[in-house]
């Protein structure tokens, strides 16, 4: 296989993934007030598939906002109703039924063709079907249990007007306050392990390119770093593993290809940083046969001469 094996839609691909969050909310719970998500039995944190996807559409979007390319726009887009996005199959690519339709929405949008959609809503006359996509992301899961914290913060600039005037003139009578009162939601340290799929022949139905694999390994490296907010200002991708099969359907199953990106803890302490882990990743050896490995991240310097 060549060194851009990864970039080959007709093969399957299963990949693994590190991210490390240091105080920050990694993905807060908003049925829980916020809170970073964790398994109640375990403590170990969770990222949902949902939250990376949403990371990687934005960025795709930025990408096609500096850059417009056709067939590069996202479905599931911010401020935008799902019914519109799909009518637009019968306004603008002048589609004549369902199946034409699903045709147009799988050429014409990133996520559609990568993640699927179900575009059966609306008016009947104007659904595009349902499309499995190709993609599929796990939850990823922190290799220790996390402490999420609530950190109590206060900000000096009042709301309202009333409390500008308890504050210029304070009076245990006057309504109002002077300061305002948050919260903020973090973990000080989880080291996060996912595990995402391709598959080719659902690929070869959305009519995935060479050149959509290469925007999203490109997405998958750079989701975190314009993603930044007071609550995640801390969030590193840390490692993407891709295992290339050189066929369609696979040679391993992908659990057991998962397995060898292995991360445990160097010392009985509480982990606060990635020194604190001793990675593992195969060796060309320890490869079932038909599999290579493609590390995206970290990136591996070039030997010197």
């Amino acid at each position: 296989m060549t060194a851009d094996a990864h970039l080959d839609p007709a093969r399957k691909h299963d990949f693994v993934f590190l991210i490390e969050a240091v105080d920050s909310n990694p993905n807060g719970d908003p049925d829980n007030g916020g809170i970073p998500r964790t398994d109640p039995i375990t403590g170990e944190g969770l990222i949902t598939d949902v939250a990376i996807k949403r990371k990687i559409r934005n960025t795709v979007a930025m990408f096609n906002g500096h850059e417009n390319k056709p067939g590069n726009h996202i479905y599931v887009e911010a401020g935008v109703a799902l019914n519109a996005q799909h009518e637009r199959a019968y306004t603008e690519g002048a589609a004549t039924d369902t199946k034409s339709a699903q045709a147009w929405m799988c050429q014409n949008f990133f996520d559609v063709r990568m993640f699927g959609a179900v575009m059966t809503t609306g008016k009947k006359d104007r659904w595009a079907g349902r499309v499995q996509g190709p993609v599929q992301i796990g939850f990823a899961r922190s290799i220790d249990p996390v402490t999420p914290i609530d950190i109590g913060i206060t900000r000096l600039t009042p709301t309202r007007e009333e409390d500008v005037a308890a504050w210029n003139n304070p009076d245990p009578k006057a309504k109002g306050k002077e300061t305002e009162m948050g919260s903020k939601h973090i973990v000080p340290y989880g080291l996060y392990k996912g595990v995402g799929h391709f598959s080719a022949p659902l690929a070869a139905k959305t009519g995935v390119t060479a050149e959509d694999l290469a925007l999203f390994w490109r997405a998958f490296e750079l989701m975190l770093e314009h993603d930044r907010a007071a609550a995640r200002a801390g969030l590193a991708l840390r490692g993407l593993y891709v295992f290339t099969h050189d066929d369609a359907f696979g040679r391993a199953p992908a659990h057991e290809l998962a397995d060898l990106v292995s991360v445990t803890r160097r010392h009985d302490v509480t982990a606060r940083s990635l020194g604190d882990y001793q990675l593992h990743t195969p060796e060309k050896d320890e490869l079932p046969g038909g599999v290579t490995l493609t590390t995206l991240l970290p990136k591996i310097p070039a030997a010197r001469a």
